[in-house]
């Protein structure tokens, strides 16, 4: 079995070490490998359903986007690699990531028009971490589906329901709108998708 390093590490060193098959996931935050909890059956249909939409949206609309299978963002000035659970990736900018054709490694916000997040165990990197470095790299649209309602009150409000909040990037910082129940999700990527809150968090409960 891999062992996760226990020292710093650089971003080269966590892509050496990763291992090649592996049924267990990694990112690096801050120069630390962090194991990714397993993920859930209902957080699994949530973003199998979400990528289907989002699929089916880019091709209606004929634009040059792609979602890869796994793929990591890594911020330039960070020792960093967040893997997401859904990459909506632009294939005309991929000529300039430099990380791309050997890593499956993104750094520049041109290369990406939306990252999903779906909530199911510590959203703290969610929230916290996975924000501040998007907004960082400045991703236009950021997702976080929090369908058990886990964020902090701060995030959510109290009390605590699922929520869906759309953080977009305005004069270099992330603006967030939530949606719940029934409201439509806008989204600035794709404003004619209709779909509801409600609709993504009952992906889940199909079995």
């Amino acid at each position: 079995m891999t062992q996760a390093l226990s020292k710093q590490v650089t971003f080269d060193e966590f892509i050496a070490w990763y291992p090649e098959s592996s049924d267990r996931h990694y990112e690096l935050h801050d120069g630390v490998i962090v194991e990714m909890a397993p993920p859930t059956g209902d957080h699994e249909q949530i973003v199998g359903f979400l990528v289907g939409e989002i699929v089916t949206e880019y091709k209606r609309l004929k634009l040059s986007y792609f979602i890869p299978k796994t793929a990591f963002i890594k911020p330039t000035q960070s020792e960093a690699a967040y893997s997401p659970d859904v990459l909506l990736l632009n294939n005309s900018n991929l000529v300039n990531e430099p990380l791309w054709k050997k890593e499956s490694t993104v750094s520049f916000a041109a290369s990406i028009p939306l990252v999903i997040e779906v909530v199911s165990t510590n959203w703290r990197d969610e929230y916290f971490t996975k924000a501040g470095k998007y907004e960082e790299v400045g991703i236009p649209e950021y997702w976080i589906v929090d369908y058990l309602g886990l964020g902090g009150r701060r995030f959510i409000g109290n009390p605590k329901q699922a929520t869906i909040s759309i953080y977009q990037l305005i004069e270099g910082e992330y603006q967030v709108r939530q949606f719940r129940g029934n409201d439509r999700i806008q989204s600035p990527a794709f404003p004619e998708l209709n779909l509801t809150a409600e609709q993504i968090f009952r992906a889940g409960e199909f079995s």
